[in-house]
């Protein structure tokens, strides 16, 4: 598989990274360092991807009461912290409750670095 790759400066040292490259290649670059980036996945924009992920969850899940979706990766929507309760999780084990997340959010989670879940039902 080849990748297409983005130069941002001069020839010194090469780093990998996907987020907010505009700011981290200035940076960079005034230590004169190369910063490469793969320009598929970087300039792939995220618009509110908490708000994207909190409307996909609550169709799936239209039970929960409590539902909470946080981009814990700086703001560049690579890593989110995912928290739902609801009833649909009563007599599923943790594992089974974490699947049912994983395929609500399977197109997204093909765009991030990593996911958080925490999941629980109602207690009565």
């Amino acid at each position: 598989m080849s990748r297409e790759f983005v130069n941002c400066g001069t020839v010194e040292t090469v780093v990998y990274c996907r987020e907010s490259m505009n700011c981290v290649a200035r940076l960079l670059r005034s230590a004169r360092i190369n910063v490469w980036y793969d320009a598929r996945r970087t300039l792939t924009p995220k618009p509110d991807g908490e708000a994207r992920i909190t409307q996909i969850l609550k169709e799936k899940f239209p039970k929960a009461t409590s539902l909470k979706v946080v981009d814990i990766s700086g703001g560049c929507g690579d890593m989110y912290e995912i928290h739902v309760e609801t009833e649909e999780f009563k007599d599923k084990r943790t594992v089974q409750q974490h699947q049912m997340i994983n395929q609500a959010l399977k197109e997204e989670i093909k765009g991030m670095h990593g996911i958080r879940i925490f999941t629980s039902f109602p207690k009565r």
